[in-house]
This record gives C-alpha cells, structure tokens and sequence, in this order.
C-alpha cells in the first residue's frame, strides 16, 4: 500500500471524525451551553451546509496545484474545528461549525483525483477506496473514541483532538504526497460542461437517493436497536462498532471488485443489496442478532457504494473532475437530510418504519445505478 495513499486517508479520518462525532455528543454539546437537542442540531446542519458551499467554490483554486490545494483544506479544517473547541456561545459554534464542513466535499473531491492519478495502472478504484477507508476508520474507531471524551473530559475536547489530528495530516500529506501534475484548465464555464449530459446526473442521482434511504434508517438507528430489537443501552456503543467495520470492508472489498469488473456493476449490486437489507431490516429487527448482522450489511452497502461513486464521476466529468468528485460529497450530505427528514415522518408508527420509508428511495437509486450501468458504463 502507498504511502501517498495513506497520508491521504489521514484526512478523510479527520473529516470523518468532524463530521459525525457530534450526533454522539448532542446532548453534552446541548447541556453545556443552555440549549435543547433539537436547537443543538442545527450544528449538524451547519456542517452539511459549508460541505455544500465549500464544493462548488473549490473550482475559483482549480489552477493551483493539487498538492497545496488539500494542505490549505486541511489548514481550514484545524481551524474550523479549533474554533468549535473554543466556543463560548450557541452562535459562535455554529459558525464553526460551517467553517468546518467548507473543506469537506472539496477535500475528497482533489483527494479523489490525486488518488486517481497516484494509483498503480487498473487500480484507480482500489486507491480511491483507500483514500475512503479514513471515512470509514471514523465511523470504527474515531466516533466512539471523541464519545467517550466528551463524557469524559468534554465534548471540547473532542473537536481540540481533531484540531491537532489536522496537524498530523499536515506532516504527512506534505512528506509523503508527491507532487501530482494539475488538471487541464478549461476555464470557469468549461468546469461545468460535462452537466450537460445525463451521465453525471444518474450518479448524482443515485448517491443522493441511495444514501438517503440508508439513512432514513440509520438516523434512528440507536432507538430501533432498543426499542424493537430489544439491546440495551450499554450494548449501542460495540454495535456502532459492528456497524463501523461494515463500512470498513464494504468499502475495501468494493474498491477492489471495481477494478476487476466495473465501478458501475459493483456500484449498481451494492446498491441492490441496500434495497434487500432495509426490506429486510423492516420485516426482522425484532429479532436481535438478525437485526445486527442486517445492519452490518446495510452499513457495508453504504460504503461499498461509495468508492464507485467517488471513481465514475471523476471519470465522466471531463474538464470539471474537481468540481464532479466535490458534487459527490454534496450529493451525499443531501442524502443525509433528505433522509433523516423522511425517516423522521414515519418513526410515530414506530421505530422500524424508518427502513421501510428508505425502501422506495435506495430502488430509485438502484435504478439510476442499472441505467448509467446499462447506457454510459462501457464509455468509461
């Protein structure tokens, strides 16, 4: 494995950790500064937002190199997340918050390319998948780890940890990412003429309906857990876990696979398989080890969509690659809320009607995955 790649991984944990560790410590985050949970939230949105924000303004440095490109995302990363250890007040974390998600999708998107380019000849998926593998090793290890600081010591110290994590990634994208020649200038509108077609779209598309069934399940994932598949309380933190390493191999093994047959059939299967296990999830979580080993199989999905995402946009986005592997992570954020929402509208009829609602969403995913696969697949 590369050392390059590894460096590049670093970032995606960071960014990972950013992201989701605050769903964990809402109610700390929420306590400390006299706010409700659901007030407390809108940090989360927040980040979405500079994610969403922060993509598309990553083409006004498409002329500078790759290379100084992620280390200054980085730099915003520290800074963003420092902020938030720091803050005194509601509207001072928000910000942060924002400040945050800004290099998110733009990190993964030149992240994406420089993994592309860096890659072995046949391997481009297999190194994407690397890069992605951060994300993942979040989810794992990362997450719980700032949980459990914030109960510990504070939730601050959470976001103090990822701050100097950036310092970290810093070292090592400047040691070991060697300098990557930059992509082609197109001009301002040129970043955009690869839209004009329906390819970019089915994917666009289908990341951001296929993420957004996943996750009008898994946004209530801890109270279906207990409530219908009968876990305790102290069982939730070992089975995030069990979750965590689904994303981890799903991720891996589709990286490879992509590269044996194609990123769109491995993508399209993945996506199948995340339709099969929300029905299934719906039908058989109250029975208590079925629904744990659906729920590593779901969350496998998850990430094994998702380096097949990340390589054929690149490729089908010619002259606005930068711009396409950041509208990805856009795309993904968008599933997240979209989701959430919608699983939330159903969680009255109880807490398994949330994978049931995220059914008809990951099939329409499916089915832009099956025609992008069947019509644009062989051009790429």
């Amino acid at each position: 494995m590369k050392k390059s790649l590894i460096a590049l991984a670093f970032g995606t944990l960071g960014l990972g950790i950013a992201e989701f560790v605050m769903m964990g410590i809402l109610p700390d985050v929420a306590k400390d500064l006299g706010i409700s949970i659901p007030v407390a939230g809108h940090f989360i949105s927040a980040y979405a937002l500079g994610v969403c924000v922060g993509a598309p303004v990553l083409i006004l440095a498409r002329k500078h190199p790759l290379k100084h490109i992620l280390l200054a995302l980085v730099t915003l990363m520290m800074v963003g997340n420092t902020c938030a250890a720091l803050a005194p007040n509601y509207w001072v974390l928000l910000l942060a918050r924002f400040i945050s998600g800004l290099p998110h999708g733009a990190y993964f998107g030149v992240a994406s390319i420089v993994a592309e380019k860096l890659a072995d000849k046949g391997k481009g998926s297999e190194a994407v998948s690397i890069m992605i593998a951060g994300m993942t090793i979040a989810n794992l290890f990362g997450v719980p780890l700032g949980t459990s600081l914030s109960t510990m010591l504070s939730w601050r110290a959470t976001f103090l940890l990822v701050g100097i994590w950036g310092i970290v990634i810093l070292y090592y994208i400047w040691r070991w990412v060697p300098h990557v020649e930059g992509l082609k200038d197109t001009g301002f509108k040129g970043q955009f003429h690869f839209l004009k077609t329906p390819a970019p779209w089915l994917i666009l598309g289908a990341t951001a309906l296929g993420n957004g069934g996943v996750f009008c399940w898994y946004s209530y994932i801890n109270p279906m857990l207990t409530n219908i598949s009968g876990f305790s309380t102290e069982s939730i933190t070992p089975l995030m876990i069990l979750a965590g390493f689904g994303m981890v191999m799903g991720n891996l093994i589709s990286g490879r696979l992509s590269d044996r047959y194609t990123p769109g059939k491995v993508g399209t299967a993945a996506q199948a398989l995340i339709c099969l296990m929300l029905l299934l999830i719906f039908f058989l979580s109250p029975y208590k080890w079925t629904a744990a080993i659906l729920m590593c199989l779901c969350t496998a999905g998850l990430f094994a969509v998702s380096s097949p995402e990340q390589i054929l946009i690149i490729r089908v986005a010619k002259g606005g690659e930068m711009l396409g592997a950041a509208c990805v992570q856009v795309a993904f954020n968008l599933g997240n809320a979209i989701g959430a929402y919608a699983g939330g509208l159903t969680v009255s009829e109880g807490y398994r009607y949330p994978a049931l609602t995220g059914v008809p969403f990951a099939l329409t995913g499916f089915i832009l995955f099956l025609i992008f696969y069947k019509k644009y697949q062989a051009r790429y």
